[in-house]
């Protein structure tokens, strides 16, 4: 009965409030772009030092980047605050497998690691079976994983050609280190392999349409070289089915058979095989969920889920040693299918939320009701104040808010005014006219959230007078309350065009931003 529901409703438009509700959940499942910049100097702030001079690793060329979660896109807000975003890190070292065993060199990556967390104040790494783990302050919610590895990419084509198997992605292959690995100790070709980078070219490939157009449209939208669009910014359907199936994993095994719950190897594997190119968040779930089960092979009664990358690992090799891991991936995908077939059925898109608030937590779905709330909240503004709103300078430079957002209220840079050596104050609007340099410029808002709250300013310069002498700015400077008024002094210090914008932070949540407001200056 559920399969021809979800082919029912494959074959005919998915109506639009169900759409809704699934981009609104997707959404707030999404890792603000601030964390993935953050996560980002994070992994180079690491690579730097293995290649500092007094590094011992300078030598042998460390090339850092990260996989897993972070690089496919796929990675979600942790379930509670407790928990830690994890940034899975390559440290790939050009030495030889013959001269150094997974021991030696696993050990050499450990002395810079544990320098780099002294030389910045942090506690002892802690070394896992494969990888040293840097843990950060509690306030970032961070944890980084480094795994040493050698290029292998000659001997796995080698030994894929001999077994007759595709090597079409074996060029970027890794050696890596196992500590669980029988020959971790000696020197020997015989190394455990993995292939991050050849992996994520796949997944990209299952998505490759979709994801070039999107890329391209917000290249067009921003006036930019398809090039300078990052690949981190660029979200696809799959991705975003992919996100709420790992939310709805993670609340479902809460608690009990945590180990047994499906890996998340497997759920995209799976997912990025049943994916059709659907343009829609709520057709690629309703597509994967049909489906994904369809690419798990039977060989000789094993399980088999294919690594895309080399065919000969297979991703479900442990349900052979626990086959209670097996019966809970069939028992996720029924439960999954099921919630989400009586969802859609819902007739309104805070029906189809709250109906899913048991299989996401209620954070998450309030954040999603919040989401339309606040959109519409915006059609609500006078004419001035949605044009204003629509001007949006996004540079690179430029962190998204790192709140959830939720709707309280409204706030509004209701005064803007300049003087020149205090001199004639003038009232301007947003973009207005160019002001002249060296001015001193006041803006004042007004919020009908009740306090006690915080204030946020974001200031977002462009230019080459700000990029010349590091003044782009981008970040969040926290306000003054005075009396109940928001108020905030800048200078036109660079000609160009450039925006400042209000944000209200209530109980740790995004309770209301102004939209930016420009400033040209001339």
């Amino acid at each position: 009965m559920y399969d021809s529901t979800i082919q029912d409703r494959q074959a005919m438009t998915v109506p639009a409030h169900v759409e809704q509700a699934l981009e609104d959940l997707a959404e707030a499942l999404q890792v603000p772009e601030s964390r993935y910049r953050e996560a980002e100097a994070r992994y180079k702030s690491v690579g730097k030092w293995l290649g500092r001079p007094e590094s011992i690793l300078t030598n042998v060329t460390p090339t850092v980047y990260v996989q897993g979660s972070f690089r496919l896109g796929t990675v979600i807000r942790p379930v509670s605050d407790a928990e830690d975003y994890d940034i899975d890190l390559v440290c790939e070292l050009g030495v030889s497998k013959i001269r150094y065993s997974q021991a030696e060199l696993k050990n050499f990556l450990g002395i810079e690691i544990k320098s780099y967390a002294k030389a910045n104040s942090m506690e002892q790494p802690e070394e896992g079976r494969r990888c040293w783990t840097l843990n950060y302050s509690e306030d970032a919610q961070f944890h980084l994983d480094a795994l040493p590895s050698i290029p292998d990419g000659a001997r796995q084509r080698l030994l894929l050609e001999q077994a007759s198997l595709s090597a079409d992605y074996a060029n970027q292959a890794i050696a890596i280190t196992d500590k669980d690995h029988p020959r971790y100790l000696l020197k020997t070709e015989d190394w455990p392999h993995s292939n991050p980078k050849g992996y994520a070219e796949w997944f990209r490939s299952r998505m490759r349409t979709i994801f070039d157009a999107r890329r391209r449209g917000m290249a067009l939208e921003a006036r930019a070289n398809v090039e300078d669009i990052p690949e981190w910014r660029v979200r696809t359907p799959l991705q975003s089915a992919i996100q709420i199936l790992k939310r709805h994993r993670d609340v479902m095994f809460q608690g009990k058979r945590w180990d047994d719950r499906p890996i998340s190897i497997i759920i995209t594997t799976l997912a990025a095989h049943a994916y059709n190119q659907e343009p829609t968040i709520a057709a690629a779930l309703f597509s994967i969920l049909n489906s994904m089960d369809d690419f798990i092979d039977d060989r000789v009664g094993v399980a088999w889920i294919e690594n895309p990358t080399d065919g000969a690992e297979n991703f479900a090799d442990r349900w052979v040693l626990h086959p209670a891991r097996k019966q809970a991936f069939h028992d996720w995908l029924e439960q999954a299918r099921a919630d989400f077939s009586h969802a859609a059925q819902l007739a309104s898109r805070d029906a189809i939320l709250e109906q899913l608030k048991p299989r996401f937590g209620g954070r998450i779905v309030e954040v999603a009701k919040a989401r339309r709330r606040s959109q519409s909240a915006l059609g609500g503004l006078a004419s001035g104040a949605r044009r204003a709103a629509a001007l949006i300078l996004n540079p690179r430079h430029r962190q998204e808010p790192p709140w959830n957002p939720t709707t309280q209220g409204n706030v509004t840079i209701s005064r803007a005014a300049f003087d020149v050596n205090g001199f004639r104050t003038r009232e301007f609007e947003s973009e207005d006219s160019a002001l002249p340099k060296n001015a001193s410029l006041n803006f004042h808002a007004t919020t009908n959230v009740p306090g006690p709250f915080k204030v946020y300013w974001q200031v977002v310069n462009t230019g080459e007078e700000a990029e010349r002498v590091g003044g782009l700015r981008g970040g969040f400077d926290e306000g003054v309350v005075s009396q109940g008024h928001l108020k905030r002094n800048e200078s036109t210090s660079y000609r160009g065009k450039h925006s400042i914008e209000c944000f209200i932070v209530k109980n740790g949540m995004l309770a209301a931003r102004s939209g930016q407001f420009i400033v040209n200056i001339g």
